[in-house]
């Protein structure tokens, strides 16, 4: 089944790297980072869901959002803005907006919002949970957590984000500064200190598992081994 299509307009380039590599998972997810470009980009496709931020440069996404709705009367839109102002959500419902998501929000919730949509237009993908095999648990990633016969382990969003990643590199060398880009988008000193924190955290999870360890590689990262 193809997967559904969603317009993407984002100037903060964190975030929008960070949502696209999440969306991607389930989505055909198509970004551009001003609305002139996309407003362009716009009719060369047949999307079935727009997000679109505010605040943009050369067009703001309600410019983008009256063109989009003068095109097609049907498509959902999401706005996402960090403003939480009363009169920019009126002003969006009123272009005809589905919704209104403020910044900082969760993946979770922006992803949760995209299939409520979808639904209503029988676009909704089908997704399939994958889980991984890590010694004597299964790990579920859509629904961070890990089992073992009757007992269940909790992650947060980012612990099991980086274990999806270390489990789709296992037996490599992962470099620091890869790792917190893809969790972060960044690689400061404070976010690096964190990681840390999430490495110990997975270490005693499988502290008896005798297959599995979290190798420190100095000065370049961290191997997840599995035998």
């Amino acid at each position: 089944m193809a997967k559904s299509k969603i317009f993407y307009v984002e100037d903060d380039a964190t975030l929008a790297f960070l949502t696209v590599d999440y969306l991607e998972q389930f989505y055909d997810i198509t970004h551009f980072s001003d609305g002139a470009e996309a407003v362009k980009n716009f009719h060369k496709d047949n999307y079935d869901l727009c997000i679109l931020d505010v605040m943009l440069p050369k067009k703001d996404g309600f410019e983008i959002a009256q063109e989009i709705r003068n095109a097609n009367a049907e498509i959902p839109i999401l706005f996402l803005s960090a403003k939480s102002l009363k009169e920019d959500r009126i002003k969006g419902l009123k272009l005809g907006a589905d919704d209104f998501l403020v910044k900082p929000f969760s993946l979770e919730e922006l992803s949760l919002k995209i299939e409520v949509f979808l639904k209503r237009s029988s676009k909704a993908p089908i997704v399939i949970q994958k889980s991984y095999e890590i010694g004597s648990f299964l790990f579920f990633p859509n629904d961070y957590c890990l089992t073992r016969n009757a007992e269940k382990v909790n992650l947060t969003e980012r612990e099991s984000a980086l274990l999806k990643l270390f489990l789709d590199n296992k037996n490599e060398i992962l470099k620091r500064e890869r790792i917190l880009t893809a969790l972060w988008g960044d690689d400061d000193y404070f976010m690096g200190r964190s990681l840390d924190v999430f490495i110990s955290r997975l270490r005693k999870i499988f502290k008896e598992e005798n297959s599995v360890r979290i190798e420190n590689i100095p000065r370049i990262g961290f191997k997840l081994v599995m035998e």
